[in-house]
């Protein structure tokens, strides 16, 4: 072939794609591209629940793609439950019972059985629910389940076992005043919950020397009961077959044969002060300042509008106001932004927060204010209420994109009683509000004369601040009233010093 045949030819090849594009009717250009309406109906929670022996209840969604199977329990038991002397208590009993071995299986050869199945099992006791769960392929499913169930039914609790835990939780506890972060939070929830609330609770020397093998089973056995679980199992099974290993596991040998009565999640009395609040860390350069006040409980009528007024000033990260001003205009932070959470027992919190060079950090807290002010006062635009009801709406389908997530979703809504029909009416109700909506809320639900703010850092220079920018002040956010030092407390005693 010619050189010049070859390159028409060529040319030719080239070509083709473009044309057969536009004989088949697809765009020059992405933004050319018209999608359909996103068309998505939730599950049904009826559809995957199963009552099982002893007043347990199981969602089950089957799910056959690859040879894994995920089964978690959620029992209902917590932390809360336990004395203030007794801090930590439930903790190590949640690890423990994993970590012990069995009344028939020593510690060391639970993890080998374990190891050789290639299962994870787990198990933890948190503030409000204790969970234990277990991930194997299907093969070696009915192993896995007797060790989990052994677990669950008769824990070892191993003495040796214990003394290695307790030695790595006072090693902890020596280095809780180091990192920021973790003061920062532990300071802040101190001033929302105060100190006579099981939420703000710290383990002591005291309180963590004091847990026993005796002590651990007695809580075990005083709340571990099928009555109080509720289980999610997803992945390649049957679902009538894993219901009768499950129920037959729950028949056999439990010790206790009636259902524990369990307290209520106790709902605390403290009324938060207004006010700049002071931690000082001298050898920081950078500090942290987290803002807020005490917010509303899940079933408020107003969380799905809140929600939205949250994305839009702070909790959408890169197109939140509060970023955009702190970070995108005046380079104060890496990251800013705020979070208004909804609690399930008793109000949630509101918190606005940031981590900026000590100086800077009264401007940065300034701008958070004056955002929270504007927020208030005027409607938000069409275009940021569009962008966060897309987004809230758009990925809607993640509480649901495995089967994992569906059975795990619906036994979080069963221990949390959650309202009936809620993900039916999810994006409905956010569709629904307006700009009024977002400031009504705005207005309602955010208290600029109630916040308490809180810096932890150098506290020298953080009260200097900006000498190129005077204006800015700490005293000037406090209001005339006195900036409030927090010393930090001994690390092993929890014990704040005077002053």
């Amino acid at each position: 072939m010619r050189r010049r045949e070859w390159m028409k030819a060529a040319a030719g090849t080239l070509l083709a794609p473009a044309a057969w594009a536009e004989e088949e009717g697809i765009p020059a250009h992405p933004n050319d591209l018209e999608f359909s309406k996103l068309s998505y109906d939730p599950p049904k929670p009826a559809d995957y629940r199963h009552e099982l022996p002893g007043g347990a209840a199981a969602y089950v969604v089957e799910d056959h793609q690859l040879p894994l199977i995920d089964i978690s329990v959620t029992i209902r038991t917590g932390g809360y439950l336990v004395p203030r002397e007794k801090a930590g208590l439930a903790s190590f009993t949640g690890s423990q019972i994993r970590a012990g071995g069995t009344k028939t299986i020593p510690a060391h050869e639970f993890d080998e059985q374990a190891a050789f199945l290639a299962s994870s099992i787990s198990s933890n006791i948190g503030g409000t629910s204790a969970t234990a769960a277990l991930n194997c392929i299907t093969q070696n499913l009915q192993p896995t389940l007797k060790l989990f169930f052994d677990m669950l039914k008769n824990p070892g609790f191993d003495p040796e076992r214990l003394r290695l835990a307790t030695a790595r939780r006072l090693q902890a506890m020596q280095r809780r005043n180091d990192r920021a972060q973790g003061v920062e939070r532990r300071e802040f929830a101190r001033l929302m919950r105060g100190d006579e609330h099981y939420s703000t609770w710290q383990t002591t020397k005291a309180s963590v020397e004091g847990v026993t093998v005796d002590a651990m089973r007695e809580f075990h056995a005083s709340y571990y009961h099928p009555g109080s679980m509720i289980f999610a199992v997803a992945g390649d099974i049957e679902t009538k077959e894993i219901l009768e290993q499950l129920g037959g596991e729950l028949r056999e040998g439990w010790p206790m044969q009636s259902k524990p009565e369990v307290a209520a999640v106790p709902v605390p009395k403290h009324e938060p002060s207004a006010g700049v609040y002071m931690v000082d860390k001298p050898e920081l350069n950078q500090s942290r300042v987290a803002m807020g006040h005490l917010g509303i409980r899940r079933d408020d009528p107003d969380r799905i509008a809140i929600g939205i007024m949250d994305h839009i000033l702070g909790s959408s990260g890169f197109t939140s106001r509060i970023m955009m001003r702190v970070r995108s205009d005046e380079g104060l932070a890496y990251s800013a932004g705020s979070s208004f959470r909804p609690g399930i027992y008793y109000p949630g919190t509101f918190r606005a927060g940031f981590q900026s060079m000590n100086a800077r950090c009264v401007q940065a807290a300034t701008i958070v204010l004056e955002e929270l002010a504007r927020i208030r006062e005027e409607k938000v635009t069409e275009e940021e209420l569009a962008t966060a009801k897309n987004a809230s709406i758009e990925t809607f389908p993640r509480f649901f994109a495995t089967a994992g997530a569906v059975a795990r979703t619906f036994a979080s809504d069963e221990y949390t009683e959650r309202e009936e029909g809620y993900w039916d009416k999810y994006r409905d109700r956010i569709a629904a509000v307006t700009r009024d909506d977002v400031l009504r809320v705005a207005q309602k639900h955010l208290h600029p004369d109630k916040l308490a703010i809180l810096g932890v850092g150098n506290v020298q220079e953080m009260l200097a601040g900006n000498p190129d920018k005077p204006d800015y002040q700490f005293s000037k956010l406090a209001g005339g009233s006195e900036i409030q030092r927090i010393p930090l407390p001994d690390p092993l005693t929890m014990e704040y010093p005077d002053g």
